[in-house]
């Protein structure tokens, strides 16, 4: 018939450029905005007043981790929440699976397909202490980079806690 209209042809752009960036978010990266003072100071340093709350560090997190699960001690990770899956935690990686964890009560084992999470901020962290291990399954990527505020972008530290995991 005739030549297609140019408002089909923008469509069809936008759908394609929206379907490959739906895909990069899904399989390689996507960010994420920190929120809260259990990691902190790794992230949101200043959360004092309501303007530091506009300036949340937002991070890459990067999901080509997820294949066979390479995760290492010190890394800091995005996961749901075992007990509502619908809330997302930032904590740091403590203990992998097959390792004894020292916590302030007790030594914990952590189960095959397993990991050992807790926030860089004890007194104000949600995580492991709380719910126990977190299985690997939750786990959607390793956070790598902060991206925002400009004054802070830059890779983030693999900081493995000291004397903590026992021989596995």
């Amino acid at each position: 018939m005739g030549t297609p209209s140019v408002l089909w042809n923008i469509a069809k752009k936008c759908f394609t450029v929206g379907v490959i960036t739906l895909t990069v978010s899904d399989l390689f990266a996507s960010i994420v905005q920190v929120r809260g003072t259990s990691m902190c100071p790794t992230f949101n340093p200043k959360t004092n007043s309501l303007l530091d709350s506009l300036s949340e560090d937002r991070v890459l997190v990067e999901k080509l981790c997820l294949r066979n699960y390479k995760l290492a001690h010190g890394d800091v990770v995005v996961f749901s929440s075992p007990n509502n899956h619908k809330e997302k935690h930032v904590k740091r990686i403590v203990g992998l699976p097959g390792d004894w964890v020292r916590t302030i009560y007790d030594v914990v084992h952590v189960p095959e397909g397993h990991c050992w999470v807790e926030g860089d901020n004890s007194a104000s962290s949600l995580d492991s202490r709380s719910f126990g291990p977190v299985p690997l399954g939750l786990v959607k990527g390793r956070i790598t980079h902060i991206l925002w505020p400009p004054h802070r972008v830059g890779s983030v530290d693999r900081k493995s806690p000291q004397n903590r995991v026992c021989a596995s």
